[in-house]
């Protein structure tokens, strides 16, 4: 198949992309006009609950509105994902309001100089990386603009390597079941919080291992019935507000492997298999690039230089953030991953993530207001 006229769904970074909306919430200029990206209803609010659902992606949400009357009741309409559209990324950007290039966590799985390392676990597989690597060194920026903000997340979470690099010194407010979600705002707006973040991850966990069909539909049905809970808990004059990190891929076991020819002229690879970073053997980039143009049809194969001078993760880019790239990114459009065998989980994944489709990119950004 030809699908190389497609155009990638670059972040709108600074006019409706997940790196802006903390910066907007916990600015002094709230009681302004909100921009023209977020609910209007936002303007004036008393109170703000920001709740995060992993993996709900606009496209998936407009397939399935009937499965999801709450959240499509809601008001307002889609923002970007950040590049790549993966949860480490993305949850990061939303936190410290920065571009990717900026807070440098530019993906799943990192090049830290000769370590891979995966940024959620914050480990390579063999070892945790914690000391090696301390969290608040690789990424320092302050979540939430310095302000000590309730989060409202998984309990089990806390004290992790990927929590100490997007979440370190806001008021930890962990959960152990879902249903705890609801009832946790509502005591912490009852304690005078005037912005609250909560993070909801079974959304993703479900497409991951059961792609579409009755088991995401049925999670999806339960994600609402808990936002209808929150709306039903919040006190007077509160917004609250539902996004997510990233939408999804029904991608199954369409799997490429990279082949001998490429092979030869990569060091090692990062980032996942829907933003797959390549890094040249010494002297051999210029044939990386050129063999990997036989994926023209179903990838953007881009350079390093091609994806900063387009800003796909933002205008600024660090020296940290451009020493963790490859040399060459393999970004499907069409719904396949590129294989890497370090790259691998309990089960295989159905559905993927991290490149710039509108099905990964697109994510919600709806209110409701008590």
């Amino acid at each position: 198949m030809t699908m190389s006229h497609q155009a990638p769904v670059l972040p709108r970074y600074g006019s409706g992309s997940l790196s802006d909306i903390v910066p907007f919430l916990c600015s002094p200029v709230r009681g302004m006009a909100p921009p023209e990206w977020m609910p209007s209803m936002v303007h004036g609010a008393e109170r703000v609950v920001l709740l995060l659902v992993d993996g709900l992606g606009w496209n998936q949400l407009q397939e399935r509105a009937h499965v999801a009357p709450t959240i499509s009741a809601m008001t307002g309409g889609s923002i970007t994902s950040v590049a790549p559209s993966t949860t480490a990324t993305a949850l990061t950007s939303l936190t410290t309001g920065l571009t990717p290039g900026e807070h440098g966590l530019i993906g799943y799985r990192m090049d830290m100089g000769g370590v891979v390392m995966n940024t959620l676990r914050w480990g390579d597989g063999r070892m945790d990386l914690r000391r090696e690597f301390p969290p608040r060194q690789v990424q320092p920026c302050p979540p939430f603009l310095g302000s000590s903000v309730p989060v409202i997340s998984m309990a089990d979470k806390e004290g992790s390597g990927f929590t100490e690099a997007h979440l370190s010194g806001v008021k930890a407010m962990g959960w152990r079941a879902a249903s705890s979600i609801p009832v946790t705002i509502e005591r912490a707006l009852g304690d005078g919080e005037r912005f609250v973040y909560a993070y909801y991850d079974g959304v993703d966990k479900i497409a991951h291992e059961r792609g579409f069909g009755d088991y995401y539909d049925s999670e999806l049905s339960f994600a609402d019935a808990m936002v209808a809970s929150i709306i039903e808990r919040l006190p007077a004059d509160t917004v609250l507000l539902v996004t997510a990190d990233h939408g999804q891929v029904h991608v199954g076991g369409n799997t490429i492997a990279l082949g001998a020819d490429v092979m030869e002229h990569v060091r090692i690879q990062s980032g996942e298999g829907r933003f797959r970073w390549l890094h040249a053997r010494r002297g051999r980039e210029a044939g990386l690039l050129e063999s990997c143009r036989r994926f023209d049809d179903v990838a953007w194969v881009v350079t390093r230089e091609q994806v900063v001078d387009e800003k796909w993760f933002g205008g600024r880019v660090s020296a940290d953030a451009l020493r963790r790239m490859g040399d060459v990114a393999l970004v499907p459009f069409a719904p396949v991953s590129f294989e890497d065998p370090a790259d691998g989980g309990l089960f295989d994944l159905v559905c993927r993530h991290g490149s710039l489709t509108a099905d990964e990119m697109l994510v919600p950004l709806l209110a409701h207001r008590a």
